[in-house]
């Protein structure tokens, strides 16, 4: 249920696997019987969760650079938002999650089958520089002189926060909730709030625009990020 670390930047390489299967929907049998599909071609769409901002793009950077011709197009978004984009019938190629819940939602729609999981993320406290606030540990974020910022229960780092502060024992009252992770480290970067509960992977990410104060791994809890390529992928 716990990881001891996280590992979205450094497992990216099963996406790259993912994403090196598109092919140009044009390629007809004969090509695919003499092997001359010419390796990838085209573009896809690929629907990402925020917390996956720097390394997916990144990864679609170099995908073009290794693909000459070929066009990766991201959409980053809270993981809840994008799986019901999906079932409205929204047009994609890839769906990346940060949460099996919100990859399990599109599965049951009929929109995608067998998702794989290719990383793991843990939750992290980011202050401003100089930490204002003095907050050192979980508990602070109870304090009534603490301004927190947190995703809305509906998103992944939300529901995971509550989790943790639940199995903790405080009652966190958030100044704000936000629809994504990326909206929570703005808060904290701009100084708006004292403290938000933020992905590891966006506190290290942030550089010197945040601190992180880590949650010891008995009290974390992490998360699953599935990807898939969805059943009506335009360029499958």
């Amino acid at each position: 249920m716990r990881s001891p670390a996280p590992s979205v930047l450094g497992a990216v390489a099963a996406t790259v696997l993912l994403l090196a299967g598109c092919g140009s929907p044009s390629t007809t049998s004969s090509d695919a019987e003499d092997g001359s599909t010419g390796g990838a071609t085209g573009s896809i769409t690929v629907l990402a969760a925020a917390s996956l901002t720097e390394s997916f793009t990144t990864l679609a950077d170099q995908f073009e650079a290794t693909h000459p011709g070929t066009t990766v197009m991201v959409s980053f978004g809270a993981s809840s938002a994008l799986a019901a984009q999906i079932i409205q019938g929204a047009p994609a190629d890839v769906f990346a999650s940060a949460s099996t819940t919100n990859m399990d939602q599109v599965v049951s729609a009929g929109a995608a089958d067998a998702p794989v999981p290719f990383a793991h993320n843990i939750l992290e406290i980011a202050v401003p520089p100089g930490n204002p606030g003095k907050v050192t540990g979980l508990a602070d974020l109870a304090r009534s002189d603490v301004s927190v910022a947190l995703c809305a229960t509906s998103v992944p780092c939300g529901s995971l926060a509550h989790t943790i502060a639940d199995r903790a024992g405080l009652t966190v009252t958030p100044v704000t909730e936000e629809p994504t992770v990326k909206a929570v480290l703005t808060k904290v970067e701009l100084g708006e709030v004292d403290a938000g509960v933020v992905f590891v992977t966006d506190v290290r990410t942030a550089g010197d625009k945040v601190v992180g104060v880590p949650i010891p791994e008995e009290a974390n809890e992490a998360t699953t990020y599935p990807i898939v390529t969805l059943d009506d992928a335009a360029n499958a």
